[in-house]
């Protein structure tokens, strides 16, 4: 592709010289500045992987493939941008001052911005007092600096991982077309104590729970009682003690950093154990992961899970991600899943749109984020665990991979309901009830009684995303057909770009004799389970069922488990546990239960037949 998305600026004293390409911007514009191009390319690459982002702000009012700040122009648009949890300030106007271009082209025009860019390491290195060096090494300090952190611990961390990048090299199509490298530069040992000359401090790290290099700091949410014998925010608890820890459930914050501290900090709100900032990925803990946080709306899930709040926003402006947080958040969860022996597939690290309701009457209003816009494909190469095939044509199931890139299935109502919403990289498929586009899409009962599932951004209905595994029903030439909410769903997935691998595992199948399972949001114990002293939580199930015939992948085993805590004090709370075994199947795009005395387990390999 050869076509700017953005017209063409008329040439002014000072302007960027006009680049064939995004590569041959990067290196001009560290010719111009001296800074060496590839510390200028993986410092890009840790802001934006490149991408241009259509011209819209990331939540910290970022734009271009450099970052650049511009709080101003953010809120002049109406962006859902919050530039106060953008510690770097407005480095769109210091660009401006030194490269003599208008801010407006620093953020419009790609090249531009990457001039900006490099325009700013330059002037970081001179006041360090570092002189210009051909040789990367000599660029921690600046590159620390660049980071807009608050703090030494986090700017030492965004340079560590641009060194990373740099050691290691990357190649991608941006998402306006172009196609940019960064060779592996495996000797680069970079100069770390350049970052005592940074100046700000150390973040209080003390009692965080966090890996080492990965700058955290501790900020409690509050448990304390309230006045009518409630409190909040969260539960005192001892796991994996009392009860293993199973999910990690990611979020986004669908607010600023610093509006996100403020409602954590609130002891009449709910809680999660972590916040990564977008700018820098800086990680703040508020809950112990012994504990019990208030994040998913499934108190069950809740009990066994770690809560990971991500600034950003599913769909509005500032939608996109940095690999800045990215990467800080699959550090954190690798750490996480390592120390509680939590599987990394996708059964056990869920979005909050995949934690299912509890009872019939939640199912619509349960939360859509992180949605189809966050890059599961590439968060699990950074947890280094991707979506690889797993087994031939008939393994008997499929996990959703999509290019995210290139993928851009069309979706609604990012701005307006019902208008469309710019084209992005996606992470679902579209599922239909016949293998062609013009099919109607599946519906969702949960979700809604009546009426059709929409192509709505906040519309799941009927989505599978990248990770999830199904049970596969049926092919169709380009078409694939799994087993999705008590349905034959239908997705597009040619050959020559395939949306999902072959995989294979186990699967439940009602047993004979039964017309269909009931399926569960959730995994109580039976009734004799529970002491005298705690209520017994009936066991309902949820407005879905599998019909006969109908087989869905399985994600975990697990028997009847509940936490009862009612009380501020946590020596009247009681972890209930039963004998009542039941299997976590991908039911929909939620994941759901059902017992296991009601199903068949059965391997998903389809036989040949005789």
């Amino acid at each position: 592709m050869t076509v700017s998305l953005l017209l063409p600026l008329p040439r002014a004293a000072g302007a960027a010289p006009v680049s064939p390409s995004r590569q041959e911007a990067f290196t001009a514009a560290a010719a111009r500045y001296g800074v060496p191009v590839r510390v200028l390319l993986a410092v890009s690459y840790l802001e934006s992987r490149w991408d241009a982002n259509l011209g819209r702000p990331s939540v910290t009012a970022g734009y271009g493939p450099m970052h650049l700040t511009d709080a101003r122009t953010a809120l002049a648009r109406g962006e859902d941008a919050r530039p106060s949890s953008a510690p770097g300030g407005q480095t769109a106007d210091e660009a401006a001052r030194l490269t003599g271009l208008s801010s407006d082209r620093l953020i419009r025009d790609p090249d531009a911005n990457v001039l900006g860019g490099a325009a700013l390491l330059a002037e970081y290195q001179r006041r360090l007092g570092l002189g210009a060096s051909p040789d990367p090494a000599d660029w921690y300090g600046a590159v620390a600096r660049y980071s807009g952190a608050r703090d030494a611990g986090t700017a030492r961390w965004f340079a560590g991982e641009v060194f990373s990048v740099i050691r290691k090299g990357a190649s991608r199509v941006t998402d306006d077309g172009w196609d940019v490298s960064l060779p592996a530069s495996p000797e680069i040992a970079p100069h770390m104590e350049q970052a005592d000359r940074l100046g700000p401090g150390e973040t209080e790290g003390r009692g965080a729970e966090c890996p080492k290099k990965l700058a955290c700091e501790w900020l409690p949410a509050p448990y304390q009682e309230l006045p009518g014998k409630t409190y909040g925010n969260h539960d005192l608890s001892d796991r994996p003690r009392t009860q293993k820890i199973e999910y990690i459930v990611v979020h986004d914050t669908e607010a600023s950093y610093d509006t996100t501290l403020k409602l954590v900090s609130d002891p009449a709100y709910v809680s999660w154990h972590y916040t990564i900032r977008s700018s820098d990925g800086h990680v703040a803990q508020h809950v112990r992961t012994r504990d019990i946080a208030w994040h998913s709306g499934n108190w069950y899930v809740n009990a066994k899970s770690i809560g990971i709040e991500h600034e950003g926003f599913l769909a509005k402006g500032g939608a996109w991600y940095t690999e800045a947080m990215y990467r800080s958040s699959a550090r954190l969860v690798r750490y996480l899943a390592k120390r509680f022996d939590i599987p990394l597939d996708r059964a056990h690290i869920l979005g909050h749109d995949n934690v299912p309701g509890t009872l019939a009457k939640n199912v619509a209003g349960m939360h859509v984020d992180p949605g189809p816009y966050w890059d599961w494909g590439h968060y699990f190469e950074l947890l280094r665990h991707p979506f690889v095939p797993t087994a031939g044509p008939r393994g008997g199931l499929v996990t959703i991979t999509t290019g995210y890139d290139d993928h851009r299935p069309r979706y609604t109502g990012c701005a307006k309901a019902g208008e469309d919403c710019p084209p992005h990289g996606s992470a679902s498929v579209w599922l239909h009830t016949e293998p062609s586009e013009d099919a109607p899409l599946v519906r969702d009962i949960g979700r809604k009684a009546v009426g059709e599932s929409t192509y709505d951004v906040y519309d799941h209905g009927a989505r599978a995303t990248t990770g999830q595994q199904y049970a596969l029903a049926a092919r169709r030439g380009d078409w694939t057909a799994i087993w999705y909410l008590g349905q034959l769903a239908w997705f597009r997935n040619p050959e020559d770009s395939p949306t999902a691998v072959n995989a294979t595992g186990l699967v439940v199948t009602p047993k004979a004799g039964m017309a269909a399972t009931p399926v569960y949001g959730r995994a109580f114990p039976e009734p004799e389970a529970y002491p005298k002293d705690v209520p017994v939580q009936e066991i309902v199930p949820l407005q879905y069922s599998i019909p006969q015939g109908q087989r869905y992948s399985v994600g975990l085993a697990t028997r009847g488990e509940y936490y009862y805590s009612t009380s501020f004090d946590p020596a009247d709370h009681r972890v209930v546990k039963g004998r009542t075994l039941y299997y976590q199947i991908q039911y929909g795009h939620r994941v759901a239960f059902v017992r296991a005395s009601d199903v068949d387990l059965l391997p998903s390999k389809i036989r040949r037949p005789r």
